[in-house]
């Protein structure tokens, strides 16, 4: 953790919870958002620093004529195979810590939120957090936003919720909990209420 920046809070909660809503109300109070899917996004977008590795590990048919990661092709695939999945993340997990480390160090606001969709699974970033927060709604609340937004079948949902911590075990690991089963209006007020509590924390 920097100087500058001592107070480091772990957002997180799985896939259909609503942690990008969560984020983008912090951020409107001002306080930097240190996002791990961006990150992830842009080192597997255009050229992106994974992209030659990810080409040696898994073939050039992984990879789009933009030089993109084929995101539904390797879905597919480290959904079927688990040691795909072990290849991926050895790639991809350090260089994502390793930036999100340089991005929380440079922020100048009086806290940051580093959200982590794995926060609570992965032990190094729990280790930098002061405090947890865990956006959290019903399973069935999860399923119908992924669809949604994703036009994914509720198979290939539930196949992504059972490879996250089980919503019991997110909960227990959680210092603060953002309920985001309602509207937009009642998280923006959560957020509020806790970025309140945040600034006294950083003092």
């Amino acid at each position: 953790m920097s100087a500058k920046c001592p107070i480091i809070i772990g957002l997180t909660g799985g896939i259909g919870s609503g942690k990008s809503a969560a984020a983008s109300r912090f951020a409107s109070h001002g306080i930097v958002v240190v996002d791990t899917d961006l990150i992830a996004h842009d080192l597997t977008g255009c050229d992106g620093e994974a992209i030659p590795r990810i080409i040696e590990a898994f073939g050039p048919e992984m990879v789009t004529p933009e030089r993109r990661l084929d995101r539904p092709r390797m879905r597919n695939l480290v959904f079927t195979e688990p040691a795909a999945r072990k290849r991926l993340e050895h790639i991809l997990h350090p260089m994502i810590r390793a930036e999100s480390e340089r991005q929380c160090a440079r922020a100048s606001s009086p806290y940051v939120i580093l959200a982590v969709p794995l926060l609570i699974e992965s032990g190094t970033y729990r280790e930098r957090c002061s405090r947890v927060c865990v956006v959290d709604c019903p399973e069935n609340v999860q399923i119908e936003r992924v669809r949604t937004r994703n036009g994914l079948s509720e198979d290939e949902v539930r196949a992504i919720i059972a490879t996250q911590i089980s919503r019991a075990a997110r909960l227990a690991a959680a210092d603060d909990v953002i309920d985001n089963s309602g509207t937009l209006k009642a998280l923006d007020a959560q957020v509020d209420v806790l970025h309140a509590s945040y600034l006294a924390l950083a003092g």
